[in-house]
């Protein structure tokens, strides 16, 4: 095959190009079998450009994962708008996440499958950007909490008074990191589902999520059995 020629553009608008070729092949293939000369070859640049402007294959793949990262979370906070109830606020972000997802699946497996298990280097980049949705979740959660309809002067539910429609800190934190982990199976599952659409998505995880929160709030959580001694 004959050296690959490529025209001048600027170095940005190059590098974003052999971006969005390494970020599909990467997604189909995975990161150790995609290869550099097959990335440079959909790029239309020679391999040793792609080497000039991202170093290595484990610095291309750093840049795929921090670029990804960024757009998707991007995404999410321009589908949020501020000042809205919270339910509404939580259905316009998690219909941004699997509309970005669905729309970017190859960007999506880089995030969600490979950059996973593929060293702490990688995995680090995409713990950042789940560390920044969970918080972006938890403040939902908690503004839900203060909007929550107060029952009657006095009212105890479920053994706590929850007249000022407060949940403890280290509850919000863990619904925030269960409905996270939930958007990020489910959009996996969509991904590869045919005819499941974003917004299909959004309302199955809202409509268990939100649910559950309202009782939650009005102070009826759902409560374990009793302890059988006999079971360990």
């Amino acid at each position: 095959m004959g050296a690959v020629k490529t025209r001048r553009m600027p170095r940005a608008v190059r590098e974003q190009q052999m971006l969005d070729a390494a970020v599909q092949i990467f997604g189909r293939r995975g990161y150790m079998a995609a290869s550099m000369d097959e990335i440079a070859e959909l790029a239309g640049v020679s391999k040793p450009l792609v080497y000039l402007y991202l170093n290595s294959k484990e610095d291309l793949f750093t840049a795929c994962i921090r670029r990804e990262a960024g757009t998707l979370a991007e995404a999410v906070r321009a589908g949020v708008r501020p000042g809205l109830p919270a339910d509404r606020q939580l259905w316009d972000g998690l219909r941004a996440f699997f509309a970005h997802t669905a729309g970017h699946p190859h960007g999506w497996t880089v995030l969600h499958l490979q950059a996973r298990t593929h060293g702490e280097r990688f995995a680090a980049e995409v713990a950042a950007l789940r560390a920044e949705i969970v918080a972006f979740v938890t403040r939902l959660i908690a503004a839900a909490a203060r909007e929550a309809v107060p029952p009657a002067p006095g009212c105890v539910r479920a053994g706590r008074d929850t007249r000022d429609g407060d949940l403890p800190d280290q509850e919000v934190t863990g619904l925030a990191e269960a409905l996270v982990g939930a958007a990020e199976s489910l959009a996996a599952w969509a991904n590869t589902t045919p005819g499941v659409t974003s917004r299909q998505a959004a309302a199955t995880l809202m409509n268990v999520a939100w649910s559950g929160l309202g009782a939650l709030m009005e102070g009826r959580p759902w409560t374990p059995p009793a302890v059988d001694p006999a079971v360990s």
